[in-house]
């Protein structure tokens, strides 16, 4: 561990870190642009200048390695006039466009240029004008700022998986494409905006809609898929005006997805405003108090058996526990959260979390996936897993599709059936497994929403406990795509027979009535011969067989706790308030128990919440007991299903966003000019 002098301090790093990492650890600050510690070092902008002892010039503190011994300066007269001719420099053919850019207020640019800039520039020559690019609907482009930091190419390639990007010509001609001129096809493409330290890749949703300065920041948790990505919120007067990513490195680090980052605008297309009651087949407005009369009329004297409820995939757990609560006053414990009739066994939390957790890809030494689409299904893990790859060479093996993927893997077929060979350690992935000191088992979606979910579930629980499970290690990992999903099978909201029992009772006749909890993706036809109550946020699928109609309140108008992939508990913030006369789900169930007679025992949020029996603490990573889970049974060979493309509209939010909709349309066209097809 090498030691130095730091303007007089000394200053003992680890081996391996750079000046600039040194001087970061000192509480000193150096301006940078092209250096962020997610990317590899490129050393383009030369803004991190300091001067060191016997160096015959000031030298790039980002790409010098901390040597012993070194005496470093970084506010010396030297580093000052080195620094001021850099920012000249940069500033040489940077539009003065600051008042119009929506980079204004955040930009790096700006901040620097007024603490190490000159008062005025010296350059007299016409400033060069650069065309701007396409780049597809989310990305807005004006590419005459751009100073060639090189972040986005590096992002690109480095962690998006894609190399659309990089830079053509050279010198004053220099410029940063999309290859092919037009859409960056990976789905976190918009992590770009944020690195861009210049305004030269900004939101094309978000474009001259607001001011940085004008929106008030809400931290909170993204329910677009089971990752739980920390998001900020940003509103203006009861408007979300963008969502933007917040650090942690447990979790999402610092991405988010595009969905997760530009499908806001569907929080306002095609809401339940109000409740609606159906007559002679056609929705009418009603009023609160009528909605609930006529549910009341309707279930009274219906038994128990009669009664059964689907929960969504955007639910949060208080809402669910209110609706637990309600059937169960009404003798009912048909409650099921898995729309997609996953296998996943409740009864022993190991079998449905990710026990390595999120950042134990980046300890695992092998990783094997099963059935996962994690491309598709949970972009930042899928980013998180490249990055190892091409960091240090993580061995990924994959049983199951791989089109998608867009990092090396050991490709073993997609035959299920290989999963019963690899007890026997004579397989190469057997072997890959036992040879790992860390290995991890992701098993997806593809995998559990089978017939024969439940034996595969039970036979890779018997080779995690022969390969992957140590004293300190748990390599069992579950990759769910629903927010709602580790929550509800917290709380035990599962069924004999999974949503498909329920179903088939419900066109059988044998169900009475059904209460859907933003349960959109089932086939509500089934449903014709019951009295059918929607509760939700959106005009989706859900509402089409609905008898009555209850509008409940978005995840950005509501405080509710939810339990990611990996079991961690963290928690929505109310940033705008609900729609209309949409209200919180919980508070909605609650209302109703009163007007069936059956009082629900809480009447706010922390009484309700203080009868939950949380499995952990808000932000923290609970442990779970091993234990046997699955069921043992046949392995159908039959391949294991690719991704269905829907990532842009894979829930009722994303679906009712025109973004998304330009996304489909935009990536549509962009696979059929590829291949060559029309229509």
């Amino acid at each position: 561990m090498p030691t130095l002098k730091i303007d007089g301090k000394d200053i003992t790093v680890e081996a391996g870190k750079t000046v600039l990492q040194a001087c970061e650890e000192a509480g000193i600050s150096v301006p940078r642009f092209c250096y962020h510690e997610r990317l590899s070092i490129a050393g383009n902008c030369r803004m991190c200048l300091v001067e060191m002892e016997r160096s015959p010039k000031p030298i790039a503190s980002c790409a010098m390695p901390a040597g012993e011994g070194m005496v470093i300066h970084t506010n010396t007269e030297t580093v000052k006039k080195a620094r001021e001719g850099v920012m000249e420099f940069l500033l040489i053919n940077h539009p003065l466009d600051c008042p119009i850019c929506d980079q204004g207020g955040e930009c790096d640019l700006q901040d620097q240029a007024v603490s190490f800039g000159r008062s005025r520039n010296r350059y007299d020559e016409n400033k060069r004008a650069v065309t701007d690019k396409n780049m597809g609907p989310l990305i807005d482009t004006t590419m005459t700022r751009c100073i060639h930091c090189m972040r986005c190419v590096r992002f690109s390639s480095e962690l998006a998986g894609v190399d659309d990007m990089g830079a053509l010509y050279r010198g004053e001609n220099s410029q940063i494409v999309t290859y092919l001129d037009g859409l960056l096809d990976s789905e976190m493409s918009g992590n770009v905006i944020d690195l861009c330290p210049v305004g030269a890749l900004t939101s094309k949703p978000y474009s001259f809609t607001a001011r940085s300065w004008e929106l008030t920041h809400h931290t909170s948790i993204d329910v677009m898929d089971a990752v739980g990505s920390n998001i900020s919120v940003d509103v203006r007067g009861n408007t979300v005006m963008r969502i933007n990513p917040v650090i942690n490195d447990d979790v999402n680090e610092e991405w988010i997805s595009d969905k997760t980052r530009f499908a806001y605008d569907g929080l306002t297309k095609r809401r339940l405003d109000r409740p609606y009651i159906k007559k002679k087949g056609k929705f009418v407005e009603a009023s609160w108090s009528d909605a609930f009369v006529a549910i009341q009329r309707h279930l009274r004297g219906l038994k128990g058996s009669e009664i059964a409820a689907i929960v969504g995939d955007q639910a949060d757990m208080e809402s669910m526990k209110a609706l637990k609560d309600l059937l169960a006053k009404r003798r009912s414990n048909r409650v099921e959260c898995r729309q997609d009739s996953a296998a996943h066994d409740a009864a022993n939390r190991a079998g449905y979390i990710m026990n390595s957790m999120i950042k134990g890809l980046d300890e695992a030494d092998y990783v094997l996936l099963v059935g996962a689409n994690i491309r598709c299904d949970a972009p930042v893990i899928n980013t998180r897993i490249l990055k190892n790859v091409k960091g240090r060479g993580l061995s990924v093996g994959v049983i199951g599709d791989t089109s998608e993927l867009n990092f090396r893997v050991e490709d073993h077929g997609n035959d299920p059936s290989i999963i019963t060979k690899l007890s026997n350690g004579r397989h190469a992935i057997s072997k890959k497994l036992k040879a790992a000191k860390k290995p991890m088992i992701i098993v997806g979606d593809a995998a559990l929403c089978r017939s024969d979910g439940a034996a595969i579930l039970a036979e890779l629980s018997r080779l995690a406990e022969q390969y992957c499970n140590t004293e300190d290690w748990n390599g069992f990992n579950v990759l769910h795509t629903a927010a709602s999903r580790v929550g509800g099978l917290d709380l035990g909201l599962t069924t004999e027979g999974g949503v498909e029992s329920i179903l088939v009772d419900a066109e059988a006749g044998d169900l009475k009535a059904v209460i859907l909890l933003g349960a959109d993706e089932i086939d509500t036809s089934r449903l014709a011969k019951t009295f059918t109550v929607y509760l939700g946020t959106h005009g989706d699928a859900g509402v089409s067989r609905a008898n009555v109609i209850l509008p409940a309140a978005a995840y950005t108008e509501k405080s509710g706790t939810y339990a990611n992939t990996e079991g961690r508990l963290q928690r929505t913030e109310r940033a705008v308030p609900p729609l209309g006369d949409a209200r919180e789900d919980w508070a909605i169930l609650r209302a109703l128990s009163d007007k069936l007679n059956v009082t629900l025992p809480y009447n706010n949020l922390s009484e309700l919440r203080a009868s939950i029996d949380f499995a952990g603490d808000l932000g923290v990573f609970t442990k779970a007991e091993w234990g046997d889970f699955g069921k043992s049974g046949d392995i159908d060979s039959t391949s294991f299903v690719g991704p269905d493309g829907r990532f842009y509209q894979s829930n009722p939010i994303a679906r009712a966003s025109e973004t998304m909709a330009e996304c489909v349309a935009v990536r549509c066209d962009t696979q059929q000019e590829a291949t060559g097809t029309n229509g």
